[in-house]
């Protein structure tokens, strides 16, 4: 199962509010090689760390591709930048985020690529959704499901589940 986290907090005029933006980098996402399995409910999310900036929407999408990992890597970067996505400071607002979370359980270590996503346990954002879409599948390092990594977060980190 390859996993991919798709979040947005700030619109463009090109395509939207930050759910149509997320949306229309999913269904981008068929060009570049990379076919939807499926795809979580939309999530409304809290920054992480605490910010004064906009929510997020948020969801994880599963997905089928030939590419190999840090192929899809360098795909969904390129796509982020087609979208209007500038890097500056970390935990800054974003148009597109889309993260490669797990590449069917490989534990990759690498200064360009960590797989799984090295913060994906601790974050309620990409939990929530990640359990809600795929309950069978489990953290290839730690070895827990998404339900259980989701109950053993400490309070905080406010998402609600939008609709599907």
């Amino acid at each position: 199962m390859i996993l991919i986290g798709i979040g947005s907090n700030l619109g463009n005029a090109a395509y939207g509010t930050p759910r149509e933006v997320a949306a229309a980098a999913l269904a981008a996402l068929s060009g570049e090689g990379i076919a939807i399995v499926a795809r979580s409910s939309w999530y409304l999310s809290e920054p992480v760390p605490p910010s004064a900036q906009p929510w997020y929407v948020n969801a994880v999408a599963a997905v089928a591709t030939a590419l190999g990992p840090a192929p899809l890597l360098d795909r969904l970067l390129a796509l982020e930048a087609r979208f209007g996505r500038r890097r500056g400071a970390r935990n800054a607002a974003r148009i597109l985020d889309l993260d490669l979370l797990d590449y069917d359980g490989a534990a990759i270590d690498t200064p360009r690529l960590v797989l799984p996503h090295p913060r994906l346990d601790q974050r309620r954002f990409v939990l929530e959704p990640l359990a809600e879409l795929a309950p069978e599948w489990r953290h290839p390092r730690r070895r827990l499901s998404a339900a259980e990594l989701l109950a053993r977060l400490p309070p905080g980190q406010a998402v609600r589940r939008l609709d599907p």
